[in-house]
């Protein structure tokens, strides 16, 4: 489980982040829904461990994440930065491999290299694996990134949970690999995985999430299962755009459809 108390952060006085409480639970899918500017990147840097300077709270079970070492940490959370680049020429396989850093001192061993291949070829990327990363599209690299942190967590740890935190992960994605990328977070997520991803498409969370985290101007405005937190009063609050919902006639799951 994940848990934040109170999280408030600010830069140069404008404050970004109001006292958010919220809780994510191992074998949930969970996403942070917002407008532009409402915090949901901030929010996922803070308890993701990349912001430090935040008043309140951030426990990985039980443990604030003040008092995990960052070498402890990386072995069971990974994290999906928005348009992760790199500037080196790398192969693909050696991208992904990257994820294995925190499992290993000097090189790889065999584990490192089975691990590797398993996720290549459950993301489909083995046909290119000795590509040069930067001569790919961006999907491709999209698809890459994500190996590279599937890789990283891609086996449970002795005690607890895994955690993957995934920021507007579906960008140059087209959408069958939307689709796809997508299913395989949430097969993650069942296998004893905390997981939260920041979207920006509300068909495509309700699609897919178990928990919608719904922020405005740096505050919690909804918090829940999309059956319970989507209403017209709900989106025009946290977007300000007019919207009827209705029951999708093939899944039975809320659909938005906008005025």
């Amino acid at each position: 489980m994940l848990r934040t108390e109170n999280i408030r952060y600010s830069i140069e006085g404008k404050q970004i982040l109001k006292g958010i409480n919220a809780e994510f639970r191992a074998g949930e899918f969970s996403m942070i829904l917002g407008p532009n500017g409402s915090g949901k990147s901030t929010f996922l840097k803070v308890f993701g461990g990349e912001i430090h300077k935040n008043e309140g709270n951030v426990f990985y079970g039980e443990r604030r994440i003040s008092s995990i070492k960052t070498e402890e940490l990386t072995k069971y959370r990974a994290v999906m930065s928005q348009q992760p680049e790199l500037n080196f020429p790398l192969t693909v396989d050696e991208v992904v491999m990257m994820g294995r850093y925190p499992h290993f001192n000097f090189s790889p061993n065999k584990k490192d290299e089975t691990i590797c291949g398993e996720v290549m070829k459950r993301m489909n990327i083995q046909s290119f694996s000795d590509r040069n990363y930067l001569t790919l599209s961006g999907g491709e690299k999209q698809r890459v990134q994500f190996a590279r942190v599937l890789a990283q967590i891609w086996e449970r740890p002795a005690n607890g949970c895994r955690y993957l935190f995934l920021d507007e992960p579906l960008a140059s994605l087209d959408i069958k690999y939307q689709q796809e990328f997508l299913q395989i977070a949430r097969e993650i997520a069942s296998a004893e995985t905390v997981l939260v991803a920041v979207l920006h498409d509300i068909n495509l969370a309700i699609q897919f999430a178990d928990k919608l985290l719904m922020l405005k101007d740096g505050k919690v405005a909804a918090f829940g299962k999309p059956k319970e937190v989507l209403t017209p009063e709900v989106i025009r609050e946290v977007f300000d755009v007019s919207a009827s919902i209705i029951n999708n006639p093939v899944t039975g799951d809320p659909l938005v459809l906008y005025n």
